[in-house]
């Protein structure tokens, strides 16, 4: 069965976002390190991170998302992914040192923007909407009021 494994390009810094990502995530490991490839593995996901010059710039129309279990994993992969020059977005978004962008969303959120009392659920999305880092506290106080 063929495998996807998303290709990153990276200007000059592969080897350095390689070791960055396998210390942010459990259950990584570095497969292969090169000056011009790099192979990592996040909790199964295996990914290749390119040196391939100053030709494209990551954007925000890929993003990877990290579906979170409470506000302690949230702020964790929040914190370190904003590490060394990250910027904190709207909604969960962020963009790490590197470009990258990531959706940190703890599970709680959708759930609570899925309810099928639409007036609650549109008071989660409003909420969400005013927050960078989600605070689960947050949404589960516009959910009940």
């Amino acid at each position: 069965m063929p495998t996807i494994t998303p290709f990153l390009w990276f200007e000059n810094n592969a080897q350095e976002a390689a070791k960055f990502y396998t210390s942010v995530f459990p259950d990584s490991k570095l497969i292969t390190d090169s000056p011009f490839i790099s192979e990592i593995e996040l909790q199964g996901q295996k990914f290749s991170l390119l040196n391939g010059g100053a030709y494209d710039k990551f954007n925000d129309s890929i993003s990877w998302v990290i579906s979170t279990a409470d506000q302690v994993e949230t702020d964790y992969y929040w914190d370190r992914l904003l590490e060394n020059g990250g910027k904190a977005k709207q909604c969960g978004w962020l963009t790490d040192k590197f470009g990258m962008t990531w959706q940190i969303v703890p599970k709680r959120l959708v759930e609570l923007m899925t309810d099928p009392d639409p007036v609650k659920a549109g008071r989660v999305r409003k909420a969400m909407m005013q927050m960078a880092k989600i605070d689960i506290a947050g949404l589960e106080e516009a959910y009940n009021n």
